[in-house]
């Protein structure tokens, strides 16, 4: 008797529905093979549900999502959206409160650069060469992003103050950092901590913390960097990372820059991962690293590799189908190593040819 996956499926804004038609193209392909079936709820979610029912996170959508076994998500958000107050636009009005709803603390963003595409990283050839494989791990529900107090204030002469509250319970850093040594076990066997324990208080806690946990993992090496060398050190020396842990604003930014230095933002996958099960799963919400591209949407020329290796991590994680996950990742690895590229990727070199998001898309089906 085959088994059915309950899957929310939130495609968002801008190319979200387009790049997420290919990832369910994909997943669909793998159970016509196998003896499991999908069963997809679509919600609306971002810009999309604020148009339809006025708030960018419906309550139907929390509940098809508490009724699923995973999440995946597209992306939310746009200049359409841009002048509607803060909390009730697409990013903080649906993507923050799914994460808290969740408990969603780890996001494992895996920064993989194909030799094939290092031609296309921004950075000098030589310090790419033969791809890298580097995995950020950023906590996901503390920090900046949540802590309290928060405000803006008026003060009796005019002007204008803002507070922010950075907030990191040892327990929180404790969670975060055995997921980052766990995977380091199954990579490289290094964990590089990034931190500012040189000015911020919060930071010096995270460093004491690191440093116990590396105690339970002896197999594991461990390094600490500040954020603002880890920055200069992901641009010179890529290839000298395996896992990055770090807080969730540090995490934030140095992802972005992670991708970057990769090719583009169009190929990296995400996992936002909760509590694991019983089962040693775990319930997770599954986006690609970028954002909307609202300039090229509906245009057919996004790149859907991102959102279809999401799905990947959705089988690994949440559903515990290694094989699958890892026919999606080599189906996608063939595909560019075919000399297939979307625009984002594509730097006319001779053996490639540009295509768009539907015929990479089947591309990728054709090669599972």
């Amino acid at each position: 008797m085959s088994r059915t996956y309950k899957l929310a499926v939130l495609p968002g804004d801008g190319i979200g529905p387009e790049v997420m038609a290919e990832a369910i193209q994909v997943l669909d392909t793998l159970a016509s093979r196998a003896d499991f079936c999908f069963e997809y709820t679509h919600q609306l979610v971002g810009g999309a549900a604020i148009d339809a029912v006025g708030k960018a996170l419906p309550a139907e959508t929390v509940s098809a999502c508490e009724a699923s076994d995973a999440i995946l998500f597209g992306s939310v958000g746009g200049p359409k959206w841009e002048k509607l107050p803060p909390n009730e636009q697409p990013e903080r009005g649906a993507l923050l409160p799914l994460r808290k709803h969740f408990g969603l603390f780890a996001n494992l963003r895996p920064g993989l650069c194909y030799p094939a595409l290092t031609g296309s990283s921004p950075i000098r050839p030589d310090l790419v060469e033969g791809g890298f494989d580097v995995l950020c791990v950023r906590e996901l529900t503390g920090g900046l992003y949540f802590g309290q107090p928060k405000s803006r204030t008026t003060l009796p002469d005019g002007d204008i103050e803002v507070i922010d509250t950075m907030v990191y319970k040892k327990s929180e850093i404790e969670r975060i950092g055995h997921v980052a040594f766990k995977a380091a076990q199954l990579r490289g066997k290094h964990v590089t901590s990034v931190d500012k324990a040189n000015v911020l208080t919060n930071s010096v806690l995270w460093r004491e913390t690191m440093i116990e946990i590396s105690a339970q993992y002896p197999d594991v090496t461990l390094a600490h960097l500040y954020v603002d060398n880890a920055a200069m050190q992901l641009i010179k020396a890529p290839r000298s990372f395996d896992v990055l842990v770090t807080e969730n604003l540090f995490g934030d930014i140095l992802s972005d820059e992670m991708a970057m230095i990769c090719g583009s933002l169009g190929m990296l996958a995400s996992a936002s991962l909760g509590q694991p099960k019983g089962d040693g799963l775990y319930f997770g919400l599954f986006e690609p690293s970028g954002g909307t591209a609202p300039d090229i949407a509906g245009k057919g020329i996004a790149n859907p590799i991102a959102q279809i290796l999401s799905a990947a991590l959705l089988l690994r994680f949440s559903l515990g189908l290694e094989k699958e996950a890892a026919a999606i990742e080599n189906a996608v690895r063939k595909v560019i190593g075919d000399g297939l590229r979307t625009g984002d990727i594509f730097t006319g070199i001779e053996g490639t040819r540009q295509v768009g998001t539907r015929e990479m898309g089947n591309a990728i089906v054709a090669a599972l």
